[in-house]
């Protein structure tokens, strides 16, 4: 698609190097889908992120990676050896013309070749450098190296993650670094609205642990107030040092998410569910005497939990996950289904938002389902603007056009291994 064509984005008057590699890229991604100029800056041989599968029709291939394909549409590349001094004079010679620079290299990597944030500073005061490391910059865990079982470990999401009298598991799909990616994001942009207050860039200094631990909702905390220690329960959620609540059920063709629990609302959601069960001729004597509307939210005892499941559990095996989510609608329940990728796919939802969209990909002579913005802004909205960028498909654009290299220049830095 021809960028030239389509309307300004959020972030189209400002440039961003991304020298990330697979741990960083989703941060220079949504930057990307905010209009921002993004020049993917990879090795002569590549980002280490283009041999990682799944491959487009199994063909293992750089220019086929569906992962590299899902974190680079609307960037561009460019191809550059930061370990020369050629590579490196090349890179400054970009720093002024960048607003961001994000990097995933380890601590002190950078300032080793000499760009570090003093240094790129000096260059362009306005810079923000945005760098995602496992642990941060400083620290006595700074230079450990962290793989995303390593991360999720030590970022505490394992110990809550799986059966009671299982060990911890890992979420299946690597979530570390891409919780440290869309932290770096943010981070960028509240950089960046100081920058709009007083023209001054900063270093962003992200580490992924952070990032994960801030995602264990209220557990950091009921430590540091009462003491207690929220464990893994499966399908079950504690609240408390003994109270819990069950969250995930089994129904017909899957699984749903019913919160039962007490409180305001959440009681008279299951007040409503018990009237339906009342309805339907399944009604639990035990569960029509209680008002859960009485009840603490996230107040219920193990004890009265074991008395209650069989019986909401028989109930919910009788329906299917949409007939459930319509009643639950009509009822004010809270519930819903737990989505398979098909029924993502299938989502009326996201058709209707266009979320999917047909993308003509004519290198494969082909049109591929690709994923549409992430969100809707009405003034400057998000758009396809580039397909995931081929090795290096950006050099003559960037060095010949802007940085003025003669093609002569251009072709003895590609056979000295520098792009």
């Amino acid at each position: 698609m021809d960028a030239s064509s389509t309307p300004e984005g959020m972030l189209s008057p400002y440039r961003v190097l991304d020298l990330t590699d697979e741990r960083g890229l989703l941060c220079g991604k949504i930057l990307a889908d905010l209009g921002a100029d993004v020049l993917q800056v990879e090795p002569p041989t590549g980002n280490t992120a283009r041999r990682l599968g799944p491959f487009y029709q199994d063909e293992v291939h750089p220019e086929r990676s569906l992962f590299w394909w899902a974190y680079t549409a609307n960037k561009r590349s460019i191809t550059l050896d930061l370990t020369t001094a050629d590579g490196r004079d090349l890179l400054t010679r970009l720093i002024p013309s960048a607003d961001f620079l994000i990097e995933s290299g380890a601590p002190g990597e950078m300032a080793a070749l000499g760009l570090g944030y003093d240094a790129l500073a000096a260059l362009n005061p306005r810079l923000i450098v945005v760098s995602i490391t496992p642990f941060g910059q400083d620290g006595p865990y700074a230079s450990y190296h962290a793989s995303d079982l390593v991360g999720m470990g030590l970022g505490g999401f394992l110990y809550v993650t799986g059966d009671p009298d299982r060990p911890p598991v890992r979420v299946g799909f690597p979530h570390f670094y891409l919780h440290g990616s869309g932290v770096a994001a943010s981070g960028a942009m509240m950089a960046h609205m100081q920058r709009v207050l007083t023209g001054q860039g900063q270093h962003v200094d992200v580490s992924c642990q952070q990032a994960v631990t801030r995602a264990l909702a209220s557990a950091p905390q009921i430590y540091a107030i009462e003491g207690s220690i929220i464990r893994r329960q499966g399908s079950y959620r504690q609240t408390g040092a003994s109270t819990f609540m069950r969250i995930t059920w089994p129904c017909q063709d899957g699984f749903v998410n019913f919160q039962f629990s007490g409180g305001s609302s959440s009681g008279q959601s299951v007040n409503n569910f018990i009237a339906w069960m009342a309805e339907a001729g399944m009604s639990d004597a035990y569960l029509d005497a209680l008002d859960f509307t009485k009840l603490g939210y996230g107040a219920v005892t193990k004890e009265l939990l074991d008395r209650v499941v069989p019986s909401i559990e028989q109930f919910l095996l009788r329906y299917s996950k949409q007939e459930l989510f319509e009643e639950a609608i009509k009822r004010r329940i809270l519930l819903f289904p737990v989505a398979t990728p098909r029924d993502i796919v299938l989502s009326p939802q996201l058709q209707a938002r266009q979320y999917f969209q047909a993308i003509p990909a004519p290198a494969y002579d082909t049109t591929l389902t690709m994923l549409g913005p992430f969100a809707r802004a009405s003034a400057t909205p998000l758009q396809w603007r580039y397909f995931p960028p081929r090795l290096g498909e950006h050099n003559m654009a960037i060095y010949v056009k802007e940085l003025g290299l003669q093609p002569a220049e251009l072709a003895q830095l590609r056979a000295a291994g520098v792009i």
